[in-house]
């Protein structure tokens, strides 16, 4: 592995403050979604004006008629909606920048499409409900500890998703908002994916890169088999051994920088549950002998990650 150069260490660190910052404002947006407006009266008196404040889906709810409460209340409603506005737009354009500066100075080396993958999770809010884990993982400690891994460690052509089922409900009600399907979430980015036929867990796109969408074993009231969703096209989730304790780990969350200078936030596991995981695969003897080999050397790499550069972690 090789340390990062002052340059782009310090190019990373000034983008993440801009995203994370642009993260927050975003955040801090949702408490202002929606509108505020004075509603007339009826005809015989228009001049009995009730403030009503509506919802991005259009509910609508009274919250009385015009009294100086009212008015400082509609008064802060939109002098925090213009101010949020102006906050998210000047920080995207920061972002902007900073990402054509990433790119120019090569800050990250993420493939794009993963990139755009986890941005399309995160504008949906479905990122909680999901973990990067397997090799891509890998980006997001070598970004934190400002390194850059061997390219025999990092080289994949798929990424797996572990899908939490205890938020299950919760999963289905945000889905249903923002797609048909969690197909569909991902066609957005690439129109190209589709359900492997033979392997219903899998979507790949016309350059054969996939997604997998895998969950624990089945345990507690876990409904088995677990689809995403109603339609006809879309993932039927996969049970992945010992995959609970994946999904119970602590968490580890870092910002990733793609080729292209794009940026995105990637949520995964520990690095000492990705040691161990991997390790315990690598002993599985009914596991393919390159693939064993390569998961002891994924372990060793993140374990020096941990004992020289992630000490704090």
């Amino acid at each position: 592995m090789l340390e990062t150069s002052a340059t782009i260490a310090r190019q990373y660190i000034d983008a993440v403050s801009t995203f994370e910052a642009l993260e927050e404002a975003q955040q801090e947006a949702t408490q202002v979604r929606g509108g505020m407006y004075w509603h007339a009266g009826p005809a015989s008196a228009p001049d009995a004006k009730y403030l009503v404040r509506t919802t991005p889906a259009g509910a609508e709810t009274s919250l009385g008629p015009r009294t100086p409460e009212n008015d400082a209340i509609y008064a802060r409603f939109t002098q925090r909606k213009r101010e949020s506005a102006e906050r998210v737009s000047g920080l995207k354009a920061a972002l902007e920048q900073h990402q054509r500066l990433n790119r120019a100075l090569r800050v990250g080396r993420v493939d794009p499409l993963v990139v755009a993958l986890l941005g399309r999770l995160a504008s949906t809010q479905l990122s909680p409900h999901f973990r990067v884990v397997g090799t891509h993982a890998l980006y997001a400690y070598e970004s934190t500890a400002e390194v850059r891994l061997d390219s025999d460690t990092l080289a994949t052509r798929d990424m797996d998703l572990l899908w939490d089922t205890r938020k299950r409900i919760l999963f289905s009600t945000q889905l249903a908002k923002v797609d048909s399907s969690m197909l569909g979430v991902l066609k957005k980015v690439d129109n190209t994916f589709r359900i492997r036929k033979g392997q219903k867990c899998t979507a790949v796109n016309k350059d054969g890169f996939e997604v997998d969408i895998i969950r624990r074993e089945r345990a507690g009231d876990d409904p088995h088999p677990i689809k995403l969703s109603g339609e006809d096209d879309d993932f039927w989730v996969v049970q992945a051994r010992r995959a609970n304790v994946l999904l119970d780990s602590p968490g580890f969350s870092a910002v990733i920088v793609a080729s292209n200078g794009t940026m995105a936030r990637m949520n995964t596991v520990h690095p000492a549950t990705f040691v161990a995981f991997k390790r315990w695969m690598a002993q599985q003897p009914d596991r393919e002998a390159l693939k064993r080999r390569r998961d002891v050397l994924q372990a060793d790499a993140v374990q020096e990650l941990l004992d020289k550069y992630l000490l704090q972690v």
